[in-house]
């Protein structure tokens, strides 16, 4: 800066403006000061961007970068000063490896408010409860090959459950129906049993299929028939 005065007296009063030195109180060259002056990062930094700067050089290497978030993040007077938005993106950060996400979702559930929280949202209790089956099929997978004759009690059990159900729907329409004479429908009322015999006739007719060609599985269309999407 100084170089760049071309006029000697302009020089000398530049000079003579001795920058303040927030460190004593007092206006004074000092090396910092001149490094202040033309823009250079100085050797002591004492504002905070200067500190923040010199924090930035520092921790350049990613192994000490690590080792000092960790200990600024144990002190909680720190951590206040984290807005929301920017703790969220920390701990994203943080559990992107699927091993830490594990353990820290386990220890954050076994917190009651924050558990019940986390289930009003739809999406998560749903992932929650397709988690919870795909835990008890996988169980069932493992004592099936241990005890090959769970496999032949649950196919009783379920054999039963099917001959009841269809049982119990026949029946169900056997009382049902004959109290249904003498009363007036609607419209809306008709097509709205109409569709559900459609329902009722799809699951029928693929229990049937299955039955014949040992094909138990569920298509998509099929699917979106018996939830009644369509």
């Amino acid at each position: 800066m100084l170089a760049s005065v071309v006029d000697e007296d302009e020089r000398w009063a530049a000079i003579e403006d001795a920058p303040f030195n927030p460190r004593t109180g007092a206006r004074q060259w000092t090396p910092d000061g001149a490094k202040r002056v033309v823009g250079q990062r100085v050797d002591r930094p004492v504002t905070v961007d200067e500190k923040v700067q010199a924090v930035a050089d520092l921790t350049r290497d990613d192994e000490v970068a690590a080792q000092v978030a960790t200990d600024l993040l144990k002190r909680p007077a720190v951590t206040e000063h984290v807005t929301p938005a920017e703790r969220v993106r920390v701990v994203t950060e943080l559990t992107r490896d699927d091993t830490v996400a594990q353990q820290v979702t386990t220890d954050l559930l076994r917190r009651p408010a924050i558990a019940r929280t986390a289930m009003r949202d739809d999406t998560t209790r749903m992932l929650v409860n397709r988690a919870q089956f795909d835990n008890s099929a996988e169980t069932r997978d493992r004592i099936r090959e241990r005890t090959p004759a769970v496999r032949a009690i649950e196919h009783t059990i379920e054999y039963v459950d099917l001959v009841g159900s269809c049982h119990s729907f026949v029946a169900t329409l056997g009382r049902l129906v004959p109290q249904l004479r003498g009363q007036e429908f609607t419209e809306d009322e008709r097509e709205t049993v109409r569709r559900q015999i459609g329902r009722v006739r799809a699951a029928a007719d693929w229990l049937e299929g299955a039955f014949d060609n040992g094909e138990f599985t569920l298509d998509e269309q099929l699917i979106q028939l018996l939830k009644g999407e369509e």
